[in-house]
């Protein structure tokens, strides 16, 4: 394992200045966005108009679509989009297509009721969810080519600032659309949550306008490169026909990054990666599946969710991130994932101590700050590990696949959340108190191979 360079805290700091850095915070943000549709504003829609907790927690495997996104991933990187990539480029082009499905897709749902509609407004959010998880494929792509290949304090300062932009698109986002739900209705009117899409509609039109100003790269060399290898198995094969061209493609865009990966690290620490990724933040997905319906259920208003959860916790998230950044280029980032698992599972207990006292905005306060706090340092420790574990020959690709695993573990075990607080009787404190142990298994993972990882800080 390569150490990674102590920096003095001014150093680390002035790297956030470089104005390279606003533009990946706007791309952050971009991707954080439709989180907040799919995610907290879709469950308390639901759950508002009635539906079950459970029907909410299943409605959340939608989000399963981001575990599957390295499949057509290959897709995004070579199929040019009609008129928008000699427009505005390749990556924008791709980027600018997704955002006119999500704002689409959110005037559709401005016509639906849940009640009367669920399986469309599930189906909507699916396509809203792909959309996502498509544009994020080429956001990681575009913050990465922000940032020269050398410029290894600028790409950990980059990595940070990715992450500090998504959890303001989310944190943020869910300000906008709780505080305007709670406006609407408020005033009255019953499809409060419809109109609330509308103008959230209006902030991805926004992002957009931002998104004309952050620079694209030239693709020729990126071309230039799958031409080169696409040949060189096209060579191996000796045929020219449709198969041996299928197979030279499929062979050049998912073959190559995956036994990449697997001839790196030996498969047995390969498929520990895998393990440990996909389990790592297990606990947090349970808990932040749930966690908007608990504060509901235990008698906090959308305002109140909005202040305490989006607001603080935004400010929480921006401090804690860059300082989490800076813990792990100080420190390394294994001990950052072994503090950040200890931190995630102190947190959850403390939403234990929430839900068996009576209602209190002291403690929902301290437990949203501290779930923040655990959130942003997990964040940024898991993009830095990740980042470290990818050969940058296929940095787009393995990066979209471990993303992809973790994603995984997330979305498909914590669907059942809403099941699980249901088969606990409504016992929310046992049920924060079990996502705590969701933790353990991972940890005992990464240390059973933390001498035998190979990280490279390039």
């Amino acid at each position: 394992m390569i150490e990674i360079k102590k920096q003095s805290l001014s150093e680390t700091f002035s790297i956030y200045f470089d104005k390279r850095m606003l533009k990946i915070l706007l791309l952050g943000s971009i991707s954080g966005f439709p989180w907040v549709l799919i995610g907290s504003s879709l469950s308390l829609w639901l759950k508002e108009d009635g539906l079950s907790r459970a029907t909410v927690g299943w409605a959340g495997l939608i989000f399963g679509v981001y575990a599957f996104n390295y499949l057509w991933a290959p897709l995004v990187d070579r199929i040019q989009i009609p008129f928008l990539t000699k427009k505005i480029g390749h990556r924008r082009g791709w980027i600018v297509l997704m955002q006119l499905i999500i704002l689409a897709s959110l005037v559709l749902w401005s016509l639906i009721n849940p009640t009367e509609n669920l399986a469309l407004v599930i189906t909507v959010g699916l396509l809203i969810a792909i959309a996502s998880a498509t544009q994020d494929i080429t956001v990681d792509a575009l913050r990465i080519e922000q940032i020269g290949e050398n410029e290894g304090k600028s790409m950990a300062a980059g990595a940070a600032m990715a992450v500090v932009g998504w959890w303001s698109g989310y944190k943020l986002g869910g300000v906008l659309a709780l505080f305007s739900a709670e406006h609407f209705q408020m005033l009255g009117f019953e499809n409060y949550w419809q109109i609330t899409f509308l103008i959230l509609g209006i902030l991805i039109i926004l992002m957009n306008i931002g998104l004309m100003f952050v620079s694209e790269q030239n693709s020729n060399e990126r071309s230039n490169k799958q031409a080169l290898n696409d040949k060189i198995i096209s060579e191996k094969l000796g045929n020219n026909n449709f198969f041996s061209n299928l197979i030279t493609w499929i062979g050049g865009t998912l073959g190559g990054p995956i036994i990449s990966f697997f001839k790196k690290n030996g498969f047995s620490i390969a498929l520990g990666i895998l393990g440990f990724v996909f389990l790592f933040k297990v606990g947090e997905a349970f808990l932040g599946r749930m966690s908007i319906i608990f504060y509901k259920e235990i008698g906090f208003s959308k305002s109140d969710i909005a202040i305490y959860s989006k607001t603080l916790g935004w400010i929480t998230t921006v401090i804690f991130t860059l300082l989490g950044g800076l813990f792990v280029i100080r420190s390394g980032v294994l001990k950052a994932m072994f503090l950040a698992g200890i931190i995630m599972a102190s947190t959850n207990l403390l939403f234990s101590v929430l839900a068996w006292s009576d209602k209190s905005e002291l403690l929902f306060a301290i437990a949203v700050i501290f779930d923040d706090i655990a959130a942003a340092f997990a964040t940024v420790a898991f993009v830095a590990f990740i980042s470290l574990l990818v050969d940058r020959a296929y940095t787009a690709t393995q990066y979209a696949l471990l993303a992809s695993i973790g994603t995984a573990g997330r979305t498909t075990l914590a669907s059942s959340s809403g099941a699980l607080v249901d088969w606990l009787n409504g016992d929310w404190g046992l049920f924060f108190i079990l996502t705590a142990l969701m933790v353990i298994p991972s940890l005992i993972i990464l240390w059973s191979m933390k001498n035998k990882l190979k990280l490279s800080e390039k």
